[in-house]
């Protein structure tokens, strides 16, 4: 990440604006805001996958892992402003290839740092563990507030965007995608 350049940049949006960047309340704005772009999209240099590298196949286990809210935050690449909620992620082991819980929430945390659409987060949550874990089925649904709707445009807070991704059994059996969404909505 060139933080130099991220600052320069900041500072010409400031002049733009009509703001003063030289001022007391911003001398040191255009620095934070290239280290906190260095934390909010660290998700760029880094690979989801390598997040599923554990396994624990003596459990023999083939029954559904669901981790539900999952909390993320992600940058928009559109406005290049926040969208934030929970993940909800399930897969069906196959031939007990499990994986650590914390597992599943770094890789949406890794796929949520980086300029994203949440449908492509979405997708690429699911891929991700199909890619690497090989199971029966993977289902991840996400419900998250856009800022880009929320503080501009049409303003309208508290509306939710769910956008959901189903890989091998969950997309072909309706019964199973069924129980797993019971199990998400269980409890709200």
């Amino acid at each position: 990440m060139d933080k130099a350049r991220i600052e320069k940049a900041v500072r010409e949006i400031l002049f733009a604006i009509g703001e003063d960047p030289d001022r007391e309340g911003l001398l040191d704005t255009p620095k934070r805001i290239a280290k906190m772009y260095e934390e909010i999209f660290s998700g760029l240099e880094d690979d989801p996958e390598k997040h599923l590298e554990i396994y624990f196949q003596q459990e023999k286990y083939e029954e559904l892992v669901l981790i539900k809210d999952i909390p993320f935050y992600s940058v928009c690449e559109h406005h290049l402003v926040p969208f934030f909620g929970k993940a909800h992620v399930g897969y069906l082991p196959k031939d007990g290839k499990l994986t650590g819980l914390s597992k599943l929430a770094r890789v949406v945390e890794t796929v949520a740092k980086r300029p994203q659409l949440q449908e492509r987060l979405t997708a690429t949550v699911a891929d991700t563990i199909q890619s690497k874990l090989s199971p029966y089925g993977v289902i991840v649904v996400i419900e998250a507030e856009h800022m880009c709707m929320t503080m501009r445009g049409v303003k309208k807070p508290g509306s939710k965007t769910i956008t959901s991704a189903v890989r091998g059994v969950f997309a072909n059996d309706s019964m199973a995608r069924s129980e797993v969404m019971s199990f998400i909505n269980f409890g709200k």
